[in-house]
């Protein structure tokens, strides 16, 4: 710290810590020569206000289950965040739940901003600092993850709280702006946020006018405020940003409203402080330059020449602030908690186990066994049954459908089950409407606040999703997406409902799990597997239309689906002449050509492969077990792309799968259309082989 020009000393303590956010970020920018300094300078009234005298979060623990939420969804202005966090003395917390006994983000960080392995990048990112609630950035997503943080709240507190034990009653604030308004998960979200009354949900919108191409009114001139209202929310207005006490009492009123979320439309100037940049597109996304930054400065009263100057008394204010207030809050809380547990013990046990993302013993109990049927079960429909012990099993379970709960078969049915809706905040069926984007964010939302979600949707709606599900990935989260519908069993929707592309995007995306069984039993274990996953997120696929169950007597256990590829068939006498791989539907296929192949003789092996991702972190020695390298002759069979399966069968390979679009026509048409046939398998083996 250096003792700040006498200047400044005499200002009030309040606009001396409002400042010194504004300092730090335009000196962040200004030497990371890259970033957003313009929002900081704008809005370091309003991050102050709600962190320093409204947000009860104690900065010496910031996983206390019951804190208040903070989300920068506008996250090019992560600034505003590295300041506050830094300010506020946020410790670090590892994966493991423990503090590591130094800061989430250090002055040096600050001075590193956007560098390699910094604590403070260019957009706010969960897991990498603590502190951060939700990886922001793709403008909409930060506040349609507050959806699910604030329906999570109100499950959360109707299970657990009891008279006398306020144990959740967390409050969620999210900071937007233009974009955020514009992009359109967030209308997707604050439409369900406004038809559920979460009235624990506040929105600050910064109201600034300017985007990178300039004045908002170049494409944007609705009235955000009578929209909000449209959708049921309370809408309150401050016409000053710089207005602290204005601030605080909207705030105010956020906290004692019920029955709806809270809009606050702030009107603020960008660039707030610069003489020649203030209000201008250039305040946004790019750095003032070094004599903006000295003009800037003098117009606050701050020393010109300094660079990330906290001055004394900074710091000590916000020990005063949240710190105090924080630490006592937690204090009362887990005093509070040590009650509850000792009255209610197995609840309290539900809290722990699920904050340390652990499921409860006998969370698989009576998962089905499905007999062997040659007209077999619809892969949703086996889901359906074990989504439906999985949630009885599982407390914290719970999920929905984009409105196709009946056709996902998603609905949870048994007694008690329940929907969740304004009045019956306990129900553990979520409808999501017809939205899917913002169904994936409101999902990553759940699962920060840990409980377990799982949202349904077709296949090939998971374009919609898919800038959720990659966030999800990217965090970390175990979310479960689940997909039905998912190739050409749609049949007479045609090519428009007929995902074709959709498994091979997916799969690129690191991290995430993606999983396409191929009977009842797979599905099954495909469950058990995603269960148990902590820090991944997984895509569950399905069919429509029944697959056959295998007999499990005869091929392989369907355990083998927690290896990614597993031998399902083989051929005694030594290694096979040719391998089938296949997911989904098309395994049944693979091993009807399988039989017909081993009837005339020839060495075949049939390998389902349901998760490449999951056979990719396989040890080698495993790999080679399901795929001889000495094996050349392969055939993939898959009703999608044929990107990638080059990898699997090799340059002596062959791929059956979609090179163009499908087409609208019964199943078994699309099938022989496109040679989704054991013939067509078993001539292409024998042309492998060299056979006739």
């Amino acid at each position: 710290m250096t003792p700040v020009a006498e200047t400044i000393t005499s200002t009030d303590v309040d606009q001396l810590s409002i400042n010194t956010i504004r300092t730090l970020s335009i000196d962040a920018v200004q030497q990371a020569k890259s970033g957003h300094p313009g929002t900081p300078m704008a809005l370091a009234p309003l991050v102050y206000t709600i962190w320093n005298r409204v947000m009860r979060f104690d900065p010496q623990d910031p996983l206390w289950p019951n804190r208040d939420r903070f989300v920068l969804s506008n996250g090019h202005a992560s600034m505003l965040l590295w300041s506050v966090l830094h300010l506020t003395r946020t410790q670090a917390v590892n994966g493991e739940y423990e503090k590591l006994g130094h800061a989430s983000v250090t002055l040096d960080d600050i001075r590193r901003f956007r560098q390699l392995d910094s604590k403070a990048p260019g957009h706010p990112e969960y897991h990498w600092v603590s502190g951060v609630e939700t990886t922001t950035g793709p403008l909409g997503q930060g506040v349609a993850t507050t959806v699910g943080m604030a329906i999570a709240e109100k499950w959360l507190a109707n299970r657990y709280n009891r008279p006398g034990f306020p144990i959740f009653d967390y409050k969620i604030y999210a900071v937007s702006g233009d974009g955020c308004m514009m992009e359109g998960i967030s209308s997707e979200a604050a439409s369900l946020a406004g038809h559920l009354g979460l009235d624990n949900l506040c929105w600050v919108y910064d109201n600034n006018r300017i985007t990178i191409e300039g004045h908002t009114n170049i494409a944007f001139s609705e009235d955000v405020a009578m929209r909000f209202l449209a959708y049921g929310w309370h809408v309150l207005r401050v016409s000053d940003a710089n207005d602290i006490e204005r601030i605080q009492h909207s705030l105010e009123k956020f906290g004692n409203n019920t029955g709806s979320p809270t809009l606050i439309v702030l009107d603020s100037h960008i660039g707030y402080g610069s003489p020649h940049k203030q209000d201008t597109a250039e305040a946004h996304g790019e750095p003032l330059g070094d004599e903006e930054v000295r003009l800037t400065k003098r117009a606050y009263g701050w020393p010109e020449d300094a660079k990330f100057l906290v001055p004394d008394g900074v710091y000590e204010h916000f020990e005063d602030g949240i710190g105090t207030r924080g630490a006592n809050a937690r204090q009362k809380w887990t005093q509070l908690f040590e009650a509850y547990r000792a009255q209610y013990p197995e609840l309290a046990a539900e809290i722990d186990q699920m904050q340390r993302r652990e499921l409860p013993n006998g969370w698989d109990r009576n998962l089905p066994v499905f007999p062997a049927d040659p007209k077999g079960i619809a892969g949703r429909e086996a889901s359906a049954k074990a989504l439906n012990v999985l949630a009885q099993n599982i407390p914290w379970f719970l999920g929905g459908s984009a409105d196709l709960g009946p056709s996902n078969k998603t609905l949870l049915t048994y007694e008690g089950a329940g929907h969740f809706q304004a009045n019956s905040p306990g129900g553990k069926n979520l409808h999501f409407g017809i939205r899917e984007h913002s169904m994936g964010a409101t999902l990553n939302g759940l699962a920060l606040s840990k409980l377990r979600p799982y949202g349904a949707t077709f296949f090939i709606f998971s374009d919609y999703e898919r800038p959720a599900i990659r966030l999800s990935a990217l965090m970390e989260l175990p979310t479960i997406f689940v997909f039905t519908h998912d190739a050409m069993g749609d049949g007479e929707d045609g090519p428009t409902h007929q995902p074709v592309e959709h498994l091979a995007s997916l799969r690129a995306i690191p991290g995430l799990v993606t999983l396409r069984p191929g009977d009842a039993n797979e599905v099954v274990e495909a469950y058990r597997y995603i269960m148990q996953l902590r820090h991944q997120p997984a895509v569950l696929v399905l069919s429509r239309q029944p697959l056959p169950t295998l007999d499990r007597t005869k091929y392989a256990a369907a355990t083998g689906v927690s290896r990614g590829a597993y031998v399902l068939a083989d051929t005694p006498g030594g290694d096979p002449e040719v391998i089938l791989i296949a997911s989904g539907s098309e395994v049944s296929v693979a091993v009807d050509a399988h039989e017909k192949l081993v009837a005339e003789g020839i060495r075949s092996r049939v390998v389902s492969m349901p998760s490449w991702d999951i056979f990719e972190h396989q040890t080698q020695q495993y790999r080679d077990s399901v795929l001889p390298p000495n094996v050349a002759a392969r055939i993939a069979i898959e009703q999608a792309s044929t990107f990638g399966w080059e990898r699997y069968v090799g340059a002596k390979g062959r791929v059956i799968g979609m090179t163009t679009f499908g087409a609208s026509a019964p199943l078994k048409e699309l099938q022989r259309k496109f040679g989704f046939e054991p013939a067509r398998v078993t001539a292409i083996a024998k042309e492998l082989l060299g056979r006739k």
